[in-house]
């Protein structure tokens, strides 16, 4: 008896990708997903599109998807990681972790030097994250979900303030 491997391939999102990506979005996220304050942060802001990456199966099917946007804290640069999600019926292969752990690479690779993200801290601290008591997203955002990863080593040592949108 063999075993067989389903060969999966990561690939920056294009716009051919935009409307499946949302399609996912929905089925994995509460209805109302955009009415969030990290989703206000995106509203007329268009996605750091080399970090946004789509993982789909050798027939093509969409497994997974991950997206950033660049955010300002009292003038330093920030990612915005999210959302990210992994196809119902592909949760529990790992998909999730790959993602993250590739998308932080190429971050790392385009020279960025911090990302956050509004989540479950006892999910992200596996890939690095940390609580941001010192990082504030506006209401109703919950402080103890406001957590960051430092690419570069202290790259949240100086940085504080309120987390607004990037202006274009």
């Amino acid at each position: 008896m063999g075993l067989s491997i389903a060969v999966l391939e990561l690939s920056v999102e294009t716009k051919d990708d935009w409307w499946e990506v949302e399609a996912l979005f929905d089925l994995c996220f509460a209805p109302g997903r955009e009415a969030l304050s990290s989703y206000r942060m995106r509203d007329n802001i268009p996605p750091i599109s080399d970090l946004c990456f789509v993982i789909r199966d050798e027939l093509g099917v969409l497994g997974g998807a991950i997206r950033f946007w660049e955010v300002d804290i009292n003038g330093y640069s920030s990612l915005l990681l999210g959302p990210i999600a992994v196809h119902p019926t592909r949760q529990g292969e790992g998909l999730g972790g790959f993602l993250m752990r590739e998308s932080l690479s190429y971050a790392k690779i385009a020279r960025w030097e911090r990302v956050m993200l509004v989540g479950d801290y006892a999910y992200y601290r596996r890939f690095g994250f940390s609580r941001l008591d010192h990082i504030h997203m506006p209401s109703p955002t919950n402080p103890e979900r406001v957590l960051g990863y430092a690419i570069s080593n202290g790259a949240w040592n100086c940085v504080w303030g309120k987390v607004r949108k990037k202006s274009l």
